[in-house]
């Protein structure tokens, strides 16, 4: 009897102790959360400001009512696909910052769909697919260029988002303009919209897309071969190459994944957020989407269920900010730094596991510069 009262209580131990390890990350984040907003508390004290009174407003506007926790949610949507391009190439040991490009192309290619007419539903799934195609279309140039020529992902990425974005303004001024409002593109018909979830706000059923591609990433990265080597891949380059992993094909795998839910993301602004269905010139209701994804990433540890809470939480920080101008009498720059600090603090455990590699990345791309100043120098020495 003592011999099964003292299994039962080491099963007990043991239960408790995986609890505590599975809560561990979320404890982190919360304790973390708790930092920023208590210096965001003291920044706003020093400043003038009732601190008590902004972050009441702040989640009152965010969470206190039916409309902002559906503004909340719409916020965060396509946060978690540009959040899931990011995790995705990190967890095969990549910094893929590319999502802003891809989420303009996405966006632009299901603009498209305005130029003909489909049945309903069917509208809506061409209009998915081109803004996946365009994604991962964009997103295979700079993993060829880190498969064929060694060109790092954290240059070659900067580069075709600013390569997109002003194609993008080009296709918005000239082929995809509302010839009755020039500021504009065309909005994208009644036929191909996700439909409102909740009335007289802006959610609509584009958050279940969200929800599955994050479950299907799940899936695949913890449940496939696939999956399997590419977190191998990003854990160990060496042993994976070692153990028979093609890292060109893992590479070139985690890039076009990651397009794809930037396309998604794209998508889901001009698709799924009323009340324009469309974007406008210099494209602020897309701006910055792909980099917000990246904080995301961090504050939800690269995981996709992770992700998905961070993404409501960043969606109300944005919802709620409003209030806190309005109810709280904070200016927007003081309403920016405090979610700043408050971001800053959540990203910082998952900053600090993965700092070596993002040490060794800055090394290689130190060492990449120097390289080509190098070259340069000794081109012009040699030029007459």
């Amino acid at each position: 009897m003592r011999e099964n009262q003292g299994t039962s209580e080491s099963r007990l131990l043991r239960g408790v102790h995986r609890t505590l390890t599975g809560l561990h990350p979320a404890l982190e984040s919360l304790l973390a959360a708790l930092v920023g907003m208590a210096v965001g508390a003291i920044l706003m004290r020093i400043w003038g400001y009732n601190p008590w009174k902004a972050y009441a407003a702040l989640f009152r506007g965010a969470y206190g009512s039916a409309f902002g926790r559906a503004s909340s949610l719409a916020r965060g949507v396509p946060l978690v696909f540009t959040a899931m391009t990011f995790a995705i190439c990190m967890r095969a040991g990549m910094f893929n910052i590319g999502a802003e490009g891809q989420v303009f192309l996405g966006a632009a290619a299901a603009i498209t769909v305005a130029f003909f007419h489909l049945p309903p539903g069917l509208h809506l799934i061409v209009g998915l697919v081109f803004a996946m195609i365009a994604g991962a279309a964009w997103s295979i140039g700079p993993a060829l260029l880190k498969v064929t020529r060694g060109v790092h992902e954290v240059i070659s990425t900067i580069m075709f988002n600013w390569i997109a974005r002003f194609l993008v303004f080009f296709l918005v001024v000239n082929v995809l303009v509302d010839p009755r409002r020039a500021e504009k593109t065309l909005s994208i018909p009644v036929s191909a919209r996700f439909p409102v979830l909740v009335s007289r706000t802006d959610l609509s059923y584009s958050i279940f897309l969200a929800i599955a591609f994050a479950l299907v990433i799940y899936f695949v990265l913890w449940h496939t071969v696939v999956g399997y080597e590419i977190r191998a891949a990003g854990l160990n380059p060496t042993a994976a190459r070692y153990g028979g992993i093609n890292s060109k094909r893992t590479i070139l795998l985690s890039f076009i994944l990651g397009g794809i839910g930037a396309g998604l993301a794209g998508a889901s602004i001009v698709m799924g957020q009323p009340p324009t269905y469309a974007m406008f010139s210099g494209l602020p209701m897309i701006t910055n989407t792909g980099f917000d994804g990246m904080a995301v990433a961090m504050v939800g540890r690269n995981h996709p269920i992770g992700i998905l809470v961070a993404a409501v939480f960043f969606g109300g920080l944005t919802a709620g900010g409003r209030t806190m101008q309005i109810f709280a009498s904070t200016p927007l720059e003081v309403v920016r730094v405090v979610t700043g600090v408050i971001v800053i603090t959540m990203a910082i455990p998952e900053l600090l596991r993965i700092f070596p590699r993002i040490k060794g990345e800055l090394v290689k791309i130190l060492a990449l510069i120097r390289k080509l100043h190098q070259k340069r120098a000794s081109q012009s020495e040699e030029s007459p």
